[in-house]
Formats: structure tokens, C-alpha cells, sequence
């Protein structure tokens, strides 16, 4: 398939996303890279297990590479996430990749038009690592095997201003990343995120149906790197467009989508992200009590 026609199947994706919506807002977002400003209540556990799969060209090898996200609210204005990462190339070996620990911090309590989030990550990886949370300087080389990129470590630590609102049951979100390798002598990197979604609908039916649009959440996003401290600006960056949905099946379990269309020459074809979640409400409380009734 030509460069031109993964864009127009990646606008034609967007358009019909946006197209089926309704009226409706919702607390959570169905986005895979954009954060929003809306954090895990304070006491609750959610639970998510996620996959990136790599549509590539010649000579790079496809992959998978799944993680595990444990979010947990410390308080109403911070949540911290621990993330547990590994990849798998075809034709190559299945390796652990490293972890993440990542904070978020809302400095203003009320709803506002524009809702800031500062972002600070501390990652622990190696140069295998193919999640992909977050796309930021420029495109990689040619192909490597796992055997040689596992023995490079990666200390790095990423910075995100968020900014994220809700209008006319919209949520409209957008974040700038910074991030600096602290293993490295190389410069720091940059790229950005950016976001759209709204539920299917907010009139529920009044019985129970897994299939009802109010079940649903449907979006948009668009990432890319902005190259580096050395040469800022989009030349040999990766960007992508990805629609993104979210199926609800319980208050507190819901199942997520998004294929994402590669935009320049240097981007890969698609990256397909999928995933689960599973929120533990009062988590804090039911582990509190556990303890206290064996004292």
C-alpha cells in the first residue's frame, strides 16, 4: 500500500469516528499515548495490561510488545504509575525490556477551561524497549537484534506539560514532552501528542446491553517527535494518526483500540494498540481493613 493511501485510510478512519458520535461526556478517555487531566481517585487501583504491535518495512522485523500499568490515586491531585515492559520480534527472541515509574500532578483542584497536569517519568529500560507511550525525536536506524540492543541501558527521564479541557461534552487534550537520556551524552528530545474524543452517547437505555453506544468512547489522536536540543523541527521524525475507541463493558473494566497510520517516510506503516483495564475502586480502604483485622 502507497504513503498516500495509508493517509486517506487513516482520514477516512478519523472522519467515521467523529461522524457516528453523539452528545456525551466522559471522566475517562479512550487515548493509548495522550494523557488528559483526569486522574485515578485517590484510593483506587487500576489494573491495565496493553500491546503495540509494529507493522514495519523491509529489512526491520514486526513486534509485539505488551506492558503491564498499575495506577494507583495517592491523593485527588497526583497518581502514580508503575509500568512493567517486554517485546517479542518475529524471527528474533522474546526479551524483558525494563519499567517505568511516571507521576502525575494537577496543581489547580477545580474544573477549569484549560486544566494543566505536569508529568515526570523516570524510565528504566533497554534500546530494545517497543511500547511506544510516547513518540520524541527523530526516527531510529536500520535494523538490530535483541541480543545487541538489550545490552544497552537507558536511563531516562521524561517531562510532559499536559493541557486538557471539556467542551460542549468534548474532551480536547494536548501535551508537549520533553525527554533526556541520562546515559547518554545526546541532546534532549522532543515530541507532542494531541487529542480529541467523545462518548457514542449518554442516554442509556434503561437495560442492560454491552453493545449499547453509550458503552462506548471514540476519538482521535496525532503524535509525533520534534526532533532534538541539536536539530529541533520535523525533519527524519515519525508521526502518526490513530482513531481510537473504548468499549465500557462494566463501570469498572473496559477494553481499548487504536491503529495507528504512519504519516511520513520515516514512520512505521501502523502501530495496532490494544488493551484492557480493570479498576479496583477503594483499593486502599479493602487493603486497610485487611491489615487492621489481623492486628
Amino acid at each position: 500500500m502507497s504513503h498516500k493511501r495509508h493517509l486517506s485510510t487513516a482520514f477516512f478512519a478519523v472522519a467515521l469516528a467523529l461522524l457516528v458520535v453523539s452528545a456525551a461526556a466522559a471522566q475517562e478517555s479512550p487515548y493509548l499515548v495522550t494523557y488528559d487531566h483526569h486522574l485515578e481517585e485517590p484510593g483506587s487501583l487500576e489494573i491495565e495490561a496493553f500491546s503495540t504491535v509494529g507493522v514495519t518495512r523491509a529489512p526491520m522485523p514486526g513486534y509485539i510488545a505488551p506492558w503491564v500499568e498499575l495506577e494507583y490515586g495517592v491523593k485527588a491531585w497526583w497518581t502514580t504509575e508503575l509500568y512493567i515492559e517486554g517485546q517479542s520480534t518475529w524471527g528474533d527472541s522474546t526479551i524483558f525490556t525494563g519499567w517505568r515509574l511516571e507521576n502525575r500532578f494537577r496543581p489547580l483542584k477545580r474544573e477549569h477551561r484549560i486544566n494543566p497536569v505536569l508529568y515526570l517519568e523516570y524510565e528504566n529500560t533497554n534500546e530494545a524497549s517497543r511500547i511506544q507511550k510516547e513518540i520524541v525525536g527523530h526516527a531510529g536506524d536500520g535494523p538490530e537484534s535483541n541480543a545487541e540492543l538489550r545490552q544497552e541501558r537507558s536511563h531516562e527521564l521524561e517531562g510532559k506539560l499536559i493541557l486538557s479541557g471539556s467542551s460542549h461534552d468534548w474532551n480536547i487534550a494536548g501535551n508537549f514532552m520533553v525527554e533526556r537520556n541520562l546515559s547518554a551524552s545526546e541532546g534532549t528530545e522532543f515530541g507532542y501528542a494531541m487529542a480529541v474524543s467523545r462518548p457514542l452517547s449518554r442516554l442509556a437505555t434503561g437495560n442492560e446491553c454491552r453493545f449499547c453506544r453509550e458503552n462506548f468512547d471514540a476519538g482521535v489522536e496525532l503524535y509525533g517527535g520534534l526532533g532534538s536540543s541539536e536539530r529541533f523541527g520535523f525533519a527524519q521524525t515519525a508521526h502518526y494518526l490513530a482513531p481510537v475507541i473504548a468499549w465500557h463493558l462494566s463501570d469498572n473494566m473496559t477494553l481499548h483500540f487504536s491503529p495507528g497510520f504512519g504519516l511520513t517516510r520515516v514512520s512505521e506503516p501502523a502501530l495496532i494498540r490494544f488493551g484492557y483495564s480493570y479498576e479496583i475502586r477503594g483499593f486502599r480502604d479493602t487493603v486497610a481493613s485487611l491489615f487492621g483485622r489481623r492486628r
